[in-house]
């Protein structure tokens, strides 16, 4: 059974209101048991999925079920996001995969570095980023087993 069956949380970290738009957009027209969160810089990531989980209500704890994180983020970069979530101990199973208009090597490794699931380059031609967020939605979110934190 895919995770699209039930209701899940999907958190989308950026910053750009034209990508964040077309990205909640086609989750909606794909996904309709997708809630997709959306926060503009790194602080607010971090502000929502670490000071939260340090509730001992483990029900109140928010657990997306896959991260979309950009890497050119105000406050906070998304490669400090990356390093402060997987060093949490909260998030080292939950996918997150980095969405940048940023193709340099040095990105590319300090993600991986820091156990990004996967580095996606957002096309500039609108087709093609529509293909690759339904790509994104038809992998980590259809296809992908994951394991529950």
């Amino acid at each position: 059974m895919s995770i699209t069956a039930n209701i899940c949380e999907v958190l989308l970290v950026e910053d750009n209101p034209a990508h964040a738009e077309l990205i909640k957009r086609r989750f909606g027209e794909r996904y309709p048991n997708i809630h997709l969160r959306h926060v503009t810089d790194g602080q607010q990531a971090l502000d929502l999925l670490l000071q939260q989980n340090q509730s001992l209500d483990l029900s109140s704890k928010y657990q997306p079920a896959c991260i979309l994180l950009d890497i050119r983020l105000p406050k906070i970069s998304g490669l400090e996001v990356l390093r402060q979530l997987r060093n949490s101990g909260e998030f080292t199973k939950t996918p997150i995969v980095i969405l940048s208009s940023s193709a340099a090597n040095q990105d590319l490794e300090s993600a991986y570095k820091h156990c990004a699931n996967s580095y996606l380059v957002k096309p500039t031609n609108l087709s093609d980023f529509f293909e690759l967020i339904d790509a994104i939605g038809n992998y980590w979110l259809d296809w992908n087993q994951a394991v529950s934190n």
